[in-house]
């Protein structure tokens, strides 16, 4: 009760929620990274975490913990504007020694959040809840665990690139200061640690944000290159329909989904063209018993 009602209190929990959540932007980070170096790696990574239930229960401790984070920081900042009163228009000077991130940690906070509920919009919502649910995900789009294929298909918008580093700029802004703010809420910031925390934090904010904006320039300026070097081929993981819709039928695939052949499966080599699949292929219409062009079942013995 202490925690939650003492303007102290308020402060730990905010310290303890930020540490927290600078952690596991460390982790995925981290995880990001691997994308630019294996495709297969990375989609090895989403399948291990997907509607697991380890990473179903970490998902919803992340949410916990962003919206304990959030709330308590309407409440400290309505409490500091309370505090101020009036007062709080007599000085329009910025005052010395008060960084501007200090001043807007509450705007910087909530360009955070957006960005992390577009984020989900663009990921989680494709990839672990079509699991959760046990729903198909729709053709067109990358199967839930390609991971490797969603961030492609993200970042080769030029203007979810655009909020994305908008959205980085301002998580930087806000680690920075929440850093040291911490440690200093935790009395770890004396008179010789103080300066100390602040470069320490800028450092260690700097490396978890670039850790992300290397992925989403990378995937931006280069997308058509990285699966050249890591010898991803998007076609490999399509998902198309066995059979062709019929007319009037809905786009659906009732009976599962099934990789479409890749270029290497189809014998064609570096370089040259990739000539369409015959029919009687996998994933191509005929390719089951008893479709136009498929394989049809032998002849009883004797006939």
């Amino acid at each position: 009760m202490w925690l939650c009602n003492s303007s102290i209190g308020r402060k730990v929990i905010m310290s303890v929620t930020g540490v927290a959540l600078i952690l596991f932007l460390t982790f995925h980070g981290c995880m990001n990274v691997v994308a630019l170096i294996s495709a297969e790696g990375y989609n090895w990574i989403c399948e291990m975490l997907g509607a697991n239930w380890y990473a179903v229960a970490a998902t919803v401790v992340l949410a916990a913990l962003v919206l304990i984070h959030f709330v308590y920081a309407i409440i400290l900042t309505l409490q500091n504007r309370k505090a101020r009163g009036s007062n709080r228009y007599a000085v329009v000077e910025k005052p010395e020694k008060v960084e501007w991130a200090s001043q807007n940690m509450f705007v910087l906070g909530v360009i955070v959040v957006l960005g992390l509920l577009l984020h989900l919009e663009n990921f989680w919502s494709h990839m672990m809840l079509p699991e959760l649910l046990g729903c198909e995900q729709c053709p067109a789009l990358p199967a839930p665990g390609d991971g490797y294929g969603h961030i492609v298909r993200v970042f080769s918008n030029p203007i979810y690139v655009v909020v994305y580093i908008v959205w980085l700029v301002a998580l930087w802004f806000h680690l920075t200061h929440g850093f040291w703010s911490a440690m200093q809420t935790f009395g770890w910031s004396g008179h010789v640690w103080f300066k100390r925390w602040r470069v320490i934090g800028n450092i260690y904010s700097t490396l978890v944000v670039l850790l992300f904006v290397v992925v989403v320039l990378a995937f931006s300026l280069c997308g058509k290159c990285l699966p050249l070097l890591h010898d991803y081929e998007p076609c490999a993981t399509e998902m198309v329909c066995p059979g062709a819709p019929q007319p009037g039928e809905a786009p659906c695939c009732k009976g599962g989904l099934t990789p479409a052949p890749s270029p290497k499966e189809r014998g064609v080599k570096p370089g040259e063209p990739a000539a369409p699949a015959l029919p009687g292929q996998p994933g191509q219409p005929g390719g089951q018993p008893g479709q136009p062009g498929g394989a049809q079942p032998a002849p009883p013995a004797g006939k």
